[in-house]
């Protein structure tokens, strides 16, 4: 009796785990559910985007480490994600974006729309916008008479608990838009 032996390599590729595919694998699981993608693999899929030759496992993992949550994440100063290893300029782009397109999704349904009428819908907009920023914004809304939404705007941005408030500089602003009445957020 013969004694097969094993070809060569094989039994090396049978105790390693299956590394081809894995970022189409995740891309699938992430088309099939997003909602059940933990946090690592929904950065895992962005910074595969951005850096396409390196394994971003490790690098999403040590982002959500770092800075705690997803949200934290693609709400961080750039300049604090790129002391990450790992996180060049592109990378730093494309969390950053995510964070922006979030803003711009919540803000959508509230623009040309009756504010007053929408309170959850501004209220949530308010929250994507401002919830996760490191320091305090004195953000304006300035409405017509419709109570449509007619700017957005940042008045003032200020520390981690001081924001200041100049009210000739707010009166001055929504006499230029034609503003017949504001919401003030900090």
């Amino acid at each position: 009796m013969t004694a097969e032996l094993p070809l060569p390599g094989l039994a090396e590729s049978v105790d390693k785990p299956d590394h081809k595919g894995h970022r189409e694998r995740l891309r699938r699981r992430f088309l099939d559910a997003p909602e059940a993608l933990p946090d690592y693999e929904l950065l895992e899929l962005l910074l595969g985007a951005a850096i396409p030759q390196k394994d971003t496992k490790p690098l999403a993992k040590a982002l959500i480490k770092r800075f705690g949550s997803f949200a934290d994440v693609v709400t961080a100063d750039v300049e604090d994600l790129k002391a990450i290893d790992g996180i060049k300029e592109v990378a730093a782009a494309t969390l950053k974006v995510v964070r922006e397109a979030a803003i711009r999704l919540a803000r959508a349904p509230v623009l040309n729309t009756s504010v007053i009428s929408s309170w959850d819908v501004l209220l949530d907009y308010c929250r994507t916008a401002m919830t996760t920023l490191p320091t305090e914004q004195f953000r304006l809304l300035f409405l017509d008479r419709k109570n449509t939404l007619i700017a957005d705007e940042v008045q003032q941005t200020g520390t981690v608990d001081h924001t200041p408030l100049y009210p000739r500089e707010v009166v001055k602003r929504a006499l230029a838009l034609h503003a017949s009445s504001i919401i003030m957020m900090i």
